[in-house]
This record gives structure tokens, sequence and C-alpha cells, in this order.
């Protein structure tokens, strides 16, 4: 099966944020909210894709059984009430709900939607990641409840649960109608469709069911949200200037001009500085001692700040989207320190010897490694590969860098299997987002891209899900330290990324909240 790695802003399915705020401008009526993105959504339907992009544009599309604020508080979505544990939880929905086309939404629906994503055989790469293989769901349509069991314990079953897009029956019985983004329950519907250049979304003048005791009647909603793909930066910097965007987002180093200007900006972290090591048979990074080394022989420190342009921070965790549920620093003190010496030593211990063309195995073979390095997140990643590659040439290693697109990742990570080390990002908001990737099934069941075997992983993150919310963050804690000891992962540097905002606010909630959408006048 084909899956589709959420690059970037990647898997925050559940996380909150900040809100950009003008101040005390006037509300505006009947204006169109337009914000970029760096690549076309492609398939819009939510149960099938973890592109970003496509979560994004879907989040406008599709309402969610709950919403969080950005303080962590759960708060009403589609469902009024709500209970769980780490293995049942139970919703009941509002009344009231209508589907995009003015059909009701009924209980049954939304239990259809769970048990399509917990169903092995539909192949949604949302079962393990956000919902365990297994899970079923059920509805009692007199009480509008829908009671969820899950397939595997789960610690964060509210939330993950929770947060699935809900799309509706005509979209359950032809996916095609999904993958357009029709049939939905969310704020919006599609008006338009162009391909690699925008989508034109209308607000739904019936919406009423938005987080918390939000309501349909308020000043300053968008009529229209126009989504326009925009893979240059500086390209989206200039159009938002000139008025012909509200919201961009910009990781490179565009983003001054715009913090010269004192633009409103609403800032998100991601783990932008992130190695993972293919150890598949046959790739230098089966052999741990071969990790270590490549990694012993980095300046995680000096990469990092070429990768941020000097604005970012050491990585603690994978989850950075906040509010947090685990808070400890899993990353620094369980990276080797930098010492290319030592690095060195390293390998000839594993049997690499040092000659005047770099280091072999004692067959003769040389020690060669392709790093995969994304183009979509802008021109700090090749200078951040340019460096990776002159330290690990400086330690005998011979390095090859595969520049590739979105679709170019998604191919060789789930597909070919043709790379050695990547620098794609998954960006998590729970820690049990992890397990699918760095445990269990391989590509093409699987979402474990890295094939990595790790038995303390494996013991601490199965202890983890057995207890609800924070009280497994002890066990979380121990389970990824162990993957970066025997750096198979390393999150090194986090990216703290603005999205910039003119003549509008919002708050971001894993992306744009459309709910918290308000024009601003002139």
């Amino acid at each position: 099966m084909k899956r589709a790695v959420a690059l970037f802003a990647a898997v925050a399915l559940a996380g909150c944020g900040t809100s950009a705020n003008s101040g005390s401008q006037n509300l505006a009526e009947g204006k169109t909210f337009t914000m970029s993105v760096g690549a076309d959504p492609g398939s819009l339907d939510p149960a099938l894709t973890v592109l970003s992009v496509a979560r994004q544009v879907g989040r406008f599309l599709y309402g969610r059984l709950i919403e969080r604020t950005s303080s962590g508080e759960i708060v009403a979505g589609l469902a009024e009430k709500w209970d769980a544990t780490v293995t049942t939880a139970t919703f009941t929905l509002r009344q009231g709900i209508t589907c995009a086309d003015g059909a009701p939404l009924t209980a049954a629906d939304v239990a259809a939607n769970i048990t399509f994503v917990g169903d092995p055989k539909n192949n949604s790469p949302l079962a393990g990641l956000q919902v365990a293989p297994g899970t079923t769901a059920t509805a009692d349509e007199a009480t509008r409840t829908v009671t969820v069991t899950s397939g595997a314990p789960d610690a964060f079953l509210l939330t993950n649960v929770g947060t699935l897009p809900i799309v509706c029956a005509k979209g359950l019985g032809d996916r095609a109608l999904l993958a357009k983004g029709e049939q939905g329950t969310g704020m919006f519907t599609v008006s338009e469709i162009v391909p690699n250049d925008h989508y034109t979304l209308v607000r739904r003048k019936d919406f009423a069911w938005g987080p918390g005791d939000w309501e349909k009647d308020q000043q300053g909603l968008p009529e229209k949200v126009v989504v326009r793909v925009i893979a240059n930066e500086t390209t989206a910097v200039n159009l938002l200037l000139s008025g012909q965007l509200t919201a961009a987002t910009v990781a490179g180093p565009d983003q001054e001009r715009l913090l010269g200007q004192k633009l409103d900006h609403v800032d998100t972290a991601t783990p932008l500085g992130t190695l993972w090591f293919n150890q598949a048979a046959g790739h230098p990074g089966q052999d741990p001692a071969v990790r270590r080394a490549l990694v012993q022989g980095l300046d995680l420190a000096q990469v990092g700040k070429v990768l941020t342009n000097g604005k970012g921070r050491p990585s603690k965790s994978l989850v950075t989207v906040e509010p947090r549920p685990c808070t400890t620093d899993n990353v620094g003190p369980n990276l080797p320190a930098f010492d290319k010496t030592a690095a060195a030593g390293a390998l000839d211990s594993a049997g690499w010897r040092a000659g005047s063309d770099g280091v072999r195995s004692k067959d003769g073979t040389p020690l060669s490694v392709k790093l995969l390095q994304p183009t979509v997140l802008g021109p700090t990643l090749t200078s951040a590969a340019e460096l990776i590659q002159q330290a690990w040439q400086a330690i005998g290693v011979r390095v090859e860098i595969q520049p590739v697109d979105a679709a170019g990742v998604n191919q060789t990570l789930f597909g070919t299997g043709a790379w050695d080390v990547s620098m794609a990002p998954v960006t998590l908001s729970l820690p049990s987002q992890l397990v699918p990737f760095a445990s269990g099934p391989v590509p093409p069941q699987g979402v474990n891209f890295a094939h990595i075997t790790n038995a303390e992983f494996a013991s601490e993150s199965k202890q983890a899900a057995s207890l609800a919310g924070a009280q497994g963050c002890e066990h979380w804690g121990k389970a990824e330290a162990a993957l970066v000891r025997e750096a198979g992962l390393v999150p090194y540097f986090d990216a703290v990324v603005p999205t910039f905002v003119k003549g509008a606010r919002f708050t971001i909630s894993d992306s744009v909240d459309p709910a918290s959408i308000r024009m601003l006048a002139s």
C-alpha cells in the first residue's frame, strides 16, 4: 500500500498553538481569508492521508468530535459529552448537525468513520497512528451516543479518536467524493479545485457546532477561504506583503523581511532537525555502532543553527506541539557528544578500516551513505545537508545527497527504500503517535519506514499505553530515550516556525483553526 508521510507539520493531529492577534482593530464582514501551502494536497480523503497540507485543508471541511484549547482543555466539537478510559470511549453528539449537502449526521455515520479507520483491510494510514488497529464503534441513535472499543490500550484514546475528521454517509459509500473534499461536517465546503494552484472553500451559514460554546452569528467570519499552492517562500512573502495573501508559514530566511515589518505571527515548533537511519538489511545503519559513529561525527548544534537560521533550539523530544503531555528532555542526555576522533575510532572498532580514499570494510567495500534531503522544507535543509556531508566525509564516509520533493520522499521512504539517512521530520503532538513509526510493520504493511527494532522502546511504550494520559510519561520518556541512545532516530534541533498574518487573526491548533479566524477592517 502506498503511504504518505506528513512532512514538516507532519502528524500534529491533536495539538494546540497560540493566536495571532492584531489588537483591537474592527472586524470586517464578507472578506476572503487566503493562505498559502507549500505543496498540492492531493486527495482530501481524511481517513486515507497523513500529508500535512491535505490535513490543513481538511480541517476546514471535516468536523471533529472534540476540540482542544491552547491550554489543553478539551471542549465540545461534534460531540457535546464524552468519557474515556484507555480501552473504551463514549461520545454523545450535539443535536442538529448536518452534512455539507444538508443531510443529518447520525451516530451510525460517526461510528462507521471510526470503524473504517480501525479495520486493517481498509489500509488507513491513521490505523496504528491515531487509532489502534481493530478499533470498532457502535451507535445508539436514540441517545445520539457512539461507543468506541479500542483495538489496543491507548493512553490518549479520547484525544486520538475524538480528533478524527468525521465525514458523512455518502462519502463513506463513495470515497471518491471525499478525495475531492465533499461530504464534510466542517465549517466550509469546496467550491473549486485547481490542482497545484488553488482550492476555494465557502463558509456554511448553518454551521453551529464550533468549538465549545462557539456561536455561528459572529462578526468577522470569512465568507471564503482560498488555499493557494505556492512552493516558493519568497513568492509567498511577496504576495503577503502586497495583500494577496492573508497568512503564510515561512520557515526560511524570508521571514526576516516580515519580522522587520513587525507583522503579526503565530509560532509553532517542529523537530526540523531530525535524522532517521535505515536499519534494513544491507544498509550501513543496520549496525548500531555505525549509527552512533555517524551521530558522534556531527556537530549537531552547528547543523541545527544552520538549519534554523540561528532561531531554533535543541530538541527535547519528537513531541513539540503544545501543550505537551510529557515534558522531560529525552534527547540531550542521550545523544553521543560531538567528537570526530572518537567517531573515527568507533568506525574502526566496528570493522571499517581507514585508508587514503575513505573507510572500507574488510572486503574493500566503501562506507557509503545516501542522505535523503526534502526540498519542500526550504533552502536551509540544503545547507544543512551539505554540512552533514562535509562532516561525514571528514571521517572517511562517502555521502551522496539525494534532494527530493514531497512525492519523492513518500516514494523513497515507503516505496523503494533506497536511502540510508533521512532528514524528513515527523512532528507529533502525542508520544503515542511515535509508536507506529518506531516499531511494528514496515512498508507496505506499516509506517515503520526506518525498519526500527528496539526492544526497550517496544516494552516501555507498551507499558505507557496502559496508563491514561500523563500517568504514562515516565515510560514514554524512557521509550524515546532508548531510540536516541541507539541512534536509530535522532531529533536534534527544533525550528520555531512563524505563520505570518495580515488583515486577520486566528488560533493555530495543529493547523489554522477555521472557527477562530476573524477578518479585520483595512
